[in-house]
């Protein structure tokens, strides 16, 4: 058909890939290439569709329009590509693959992911940890993991790549349990935790009381105290247990900002853990 055109796949990864990192110089470094060669491939790109992608500025790099309508079929034709290239070339894949994730995380989204990674590779060994972020964080440094899933500020400059994005709610035995309470009573995680910064941040700016009631490092345990009315949390709208309530109505309690899950790769990643980074994303991309 005359003016038809043919999207270039490795234009395509290119654009995708900025605009997951935010960051012309930060997509280089995870494909390989120059900045120059990233901004020759944008340029090749927006001509051949005609069209401009990103709108830049001296500080800022946001999609345009455009790209915002192309990014969705353009993460779907490079999955169908990768899925394509696996299946030919990947069924015999092998090694271990060493993956920290934060407990909550962990239980809600990633069995489904990884069983489905693990169903394709099967001589691929994955050894999945789960701990709080900080501490994901610092064995990631010391080497411990290839991968590593931890939870950030939307506006934190920080490594890795957003993967899921967290509304957050409050998380009560019932929607009664901070009711006639002039100090709010919270079950948190040890400091440094996301969630136990973001519910101090959100009563502090209304001028609410409050103090923490109870501290737990394992999911279940802040669960089960919050079950026994010691107190209130804060987590995930998604991975809130049915024996509990999310209080998104009360005037007593302020909303909360939501907060990020990134994957981080480390350097010198072998090819069989990068195929795991490439699914998890491809998979999250999906579910969010």
């Amino acid at each position: 058909m005359p003016g038809t055109r043919t999207l270039d796949l490795d234009l395509l990864r290119c654009f995708v890939t900025i605009a997951e990192t935010g960051s012309f110089t930060r997509a280089g470094e995870r494909l390989g290439r120059t900045q120059s060669t990233i901004s020759l491939q944008v340029k090749r790109l927006e001509d051949q569709l005609g069209r401009v992608v990103f709108a830049r500025t001296p500080r800022t790099l946001s999609l345009t329009p455009e790209g915002e309508r192309l990014l969705g079929p353009a993460r779907q034709l490079l999955r169908l590509n990768d899925a394509a290239i696996a299946e030919l070339f990947e069924p015999d894949m092998t090694g271990r693959v060493r993956l920290g994730v934060p407990e909550d995380f962990a239980t809600a989204h990633l069995p489904t992911v990884l069983s489905a990674f693990a169903k394709a590779h099967p001589l691929v060994e994955l050894e999945v940890t789960c701990d709080l972020t900080l501490n994901l964080l610092d064995r990631f440094h010391g080497g411990a993991f290839d991968l590593v899933l931890v939870k950030r500020e939307p506006s934190a400059p920080l490594e890795g790549v957003r993967v899921w994005r967290e509304p957050l709610v409050w998380v009560a035995r019932d929607q009664l349990a901070v009711a006639g309470q002039a100090c709010v009573p919270l079950v948190v995680s040890p400091e440094p935790c996301v969630y136990r910064k973001r519910a101090v941040e959100a009563l502090e700016a209304t001028g609410r009381t409050w103090r923490i009631a109870y501290t737990s490092t394992s999911l279940a345990g802040s669960q089960s105290a919050v079950n026994a009315g010691l107190g209130i949390t804060v987590l995930p709208r998604e991975m809130v247990p049915p024996y509990l309530t999310a209080i998104t109505d009360d005037p007593a309690l302020p909303p909360l900002y939501d907060t990020e899950i990134a994957l981080i790769e480390a350097p010198g990643l072998s090819a069989t853990a990068h195929r795991l980074a490439q699914h998890i994303v491809a998979a999250l991309e999906r579910g969010a």
